[in-house]
This record gives structure tokens, sequence and C-alpha cells, in this order.
């Protein structure tokens, strides 16, 4: 699968940086050895594509599992292409489910990789940038791992939820902040107050190298609201990828 990724990213990185134009931001930010948390907000299904593709270093997403048990043909090909590009499949239905989804993301750290996460736990429904789950900051205080905040930039515009074909007009591009550094609270990833804080933290990073107005409520329950499908349950403070 390794093999695969770096041939998947040798054919796509040309392609779509023809295709789309692309541009990316503070890559030097990015460690290039050892284990590190790659924290990004998620506007759009082409944010896969364009956050990793830059960065000279395989990134590791937690995904949602539904990408891997899809039936028949589509099924196939969407389970061979998200296992082929590094990401692992994690069930979001919360309790011990989220646990095992952190001890995955451990164990990905642990090993010296590069673990991309979306904290927001889904895309935004409306371009902006939601309360993070405290997922993201229970990993760094774990693990000792850095934490590069990422701001995906126009790819709402570019390709919106429920959209298929992209908007050739815009061009998509991403910026790597500086990397956080939050060992100093190794030892306390059961502090509930200090993972909050983290996670917010970690949350307005993003916020300043993307320019998206902050919204300290969940996403899953705006998307529920915009949708008209009233209040969903929140879940367990975990992030993973849609």
């Amino acid at each position: 699968m390794t093999v695969f990724y770096w041939v998947a990213k040798a054919v796509l990185w040309p392609l779509l940086h023809v295709l789309f134009r692309p541009w990316a931001e503070g890559t030097d930010n990015v460690p290039r050895t050892g284990g590190a948390v790659l924290a990004s907000n998620h506007l759009s299904f082409s944010d896969h594509f364009f956050a990793p593709l830059p960065l000279p270093r395989k990134v590791v997403f937690l995904a949602k599992s539904e990408y891997f048990t899809g039936r028949g043909l589509k099924g196939l090909i969407s389970k061979a292409f998200f296992s082929g590009v590094g990401q692992i499949p994690v069930d979001r239905a919360g309790g011990e489910a989220s646990e095992r989804a952190l001890r995955t993301g451990l164990r990905v750290l642990a090993g010296g990789e590069l673990l991309g996460i979306y904290p927001e736990g889904t895309r935004t429904p409306d371009g902006r940038l939601y309360r993070g789950k405290t997922g993201v900051a229970r990993l760094a205080i774990e693990s000792g791992a850095p934490v590069v905040p990422c701001a995906m930039i126009n790819t709402f515009q570019f390709m919106p939820p429920g959209v298929i074909w992209p908007n050739l007009r815009i061009r998509p591009g991403v910026r790597f902040g500086e990397p956080l550094d939050f060992s100093q609270y190794h030892g306390r990833e059961a502090d509930g107050a200090l993972l909050r804080t983290v996670t917010d933290e970690i949350m307005h990073a993003i916020a300043g190298l993307s320019g998206q107005e902050y919204v300290d409520i969940d996403a899953r329950r705006a998307k529920a609201e915009l949708t008209g499908e009233g209040k969903e349950a929140e879940g367990e403070e975990t992030a993973s990828a849609e």
C-alpha cells in the first residue's frame, strides 16, 4: 500500500497541478521526520488530495469507515483507493469506537508517521470553521507529538459538499502553520478542561491561517439544523475524515 501511495502521488500531483493550479504555503513547517499531527479544517472532499500532495512525506488520515464498506464495483474502487493512499477506517459511532480510533492514531504517531485529522469531525456545511473535538488534543498530549495547523483555502468554493464537478475558476490552496508543542502537558490526557483548552488553541490557529469565521458549536449539529433534520447527537470527542 505504501508503494501505491507514492505511485498515486507521482501520477496525481502533476495532473492536478496542471488541471487545477493548486498552491501551497508553509510546507517547511511540517516536520520531515518523526510523529506529528496534521490538524486541518475540512471544507471539501477535495481536501483529501490538496492537503497531503504538496508534502514530501506520507500522510496517514483517519477516515470514516463508510469509504471502506461500500458494495459493488464503486465500493471496491473506494476501498482500494482510500487504503492505497494511506487512510485508515474509523467507526464514528462514539463510545468504544471513538476510543479505538484514538488508539489507532496513537499507534500511527508512535510509528513516527504523520497523522492527518479533521478536528471538526465532518465537513463544514457552510464554509465556516466549527468547534473542534478534543480527540486531537488527546492525541497530541498522550503522544507528545507536535501539532501542525493546516488550512485548506478555497476548496469549499472549488468543490462544495454534494457537488461532483469542481469549479475550474477557483484555485484551491493549502497553508501550513508553525508546529504547536503541547508536550509540557504529557500525562494529563484525562484532564477534560485542558483538552478543551488545547483543542481551542489548535482551532484558533487554523482559523488564523484560513481566515474563516469561527463558530463555537458542533459541526454535525449545525449541519443537521441547516438541513432541517433537527439536532444530531454530537457524539464522542474524537475526530475523523469525511
